[in-house]
């Protein structure tokens, strides 16, 4: 399609959503309505925009030809596109184009895909491996699952999202590929948690210790993006401890599926779990170091 007859609509308009609708109008692409369960963050955004804030999903499907979702999690998913619905995207899929941006289940994913192409409509998974910064600077990282020919058709847009983008497969691929990409990471984050927990209660300077990391085999992207964080105990959020959770999570119940045994992503996911419970969901991940530096730990209890 070409740029001016695309017509977009975006539900989820949280910290990725949002940045992403600034960066398709800033780059002339026709951004008409979005829609947040928060209908307050809706209108701030709408107004920023000059386009819609709809009231429901239909009437955005409605308006729109092309619907981006950014939405939390497989619950939300499930609503969204929940069949028989009065307020569902569903209602208006006949000839649009959806294209689904969060980390989900695979099985989800094939879902929603059935659902929408029984409607008339297309459907194209786009995981997203990137944070904030790249949702609106447009150089997130795009891992794309469906069919080919959808693929193509949405190209155009997601390359104007995306410094990579990369079609996987059928369906649900890109999915499993996503929860392996977060599965890795959380384990990364965790594991350097642990180092920098371990050389504070040694005593060991941990600006030493984290250009120690960088130039050995200790080295990794997570070290770059959260080692100075975990130190300084600079949580803002990027990439929340939630979705750290909800995602190895997905992971391991990936690994249940074909009976594979993943005790460092277990044990992960286990951590990410603990901080959830402790209120600390909405932190940065690299929060997980309040887990392992001895001193924190004991504040905790103390408080």
């Amino acid at each position: 399609m070409a740029q001016s007859e695309f017509r977009i609509g975006i539900v989820g308009v949280g910290r990725m959503g949002a940045n992403m609708a600034r960066r398709l109008q800033e780059l002339r692409y026709p951004v008409v309505a979005v829609y947040d369960c928060d209908a307050q963050r809706a209108k701030e955004l709408a107004s920023e925009l000059g386009c819609m804030a709809a009231s429901t999903l239909a009437d955005l499907a409605e308006l729109t030809n092309t619907v981006l979702t950014v939405v939390s999690d497989d619950g939300a998913m499930r609503k969204i596109y929940a069949p028989g619905s009065a307020d569902s995207l569903l209602r208006h899929a006949t000839g649009r184009l959806f294209i689904n941006c969060a980390t989900l289940s695979p099985a989800l994913q094939r879902d929603v895909h059935t659902l929408v192409e029984q409607q008339g409509g297309q459907c194209l998974e786009a995981c997203m491996a990137s944070s904030i910064t790249q949702a609106r600077q447009g150089t997130l990282y795009l891992m794309c699952g469906g069919r080919r020919d959808v693929f193509d058709r949405a190209a155009p847009l997601l390359k104007a999202l995306s410094a990579h983008l990369r079609y996987i497969g059928p369906a649900g691929e890109a999915a499993n590929v996503k929860a392996l990409v977060n599965m890795v990471m959380n384990a990364n984050t965790a594991a350097l948690a642990e180092g920098l927990g371990l050389g504070s209660a040694l005593g060991l300077d941990l600006t030493m210790l984290r250009e120690v990391f960088a130039q050995t085999g200790a080295n990794s992207r997570v070290l770059e993006t959260d080692g100075e964080d975990m130190q300084q105990r600079a949580h803002d959020c990027y990439f929340s401890a939630a979705h750290a959770a909800k995602d190895s999570g997905i992971a391991c119940s990936l690994a249940k599926e074909v009976e594979l045994n993943l005790p460092v992503a277990h044990a992960t996911h286990e951590q990410y779990r603990r901080l959830v419970a402790m209120g600390k969901g909405e932190m940065d991940k690299s929060a997980v170091a309040e887990l392992t530096f001895k001193e924190r730990l004991t504040a905790s209890r103390a408080d």
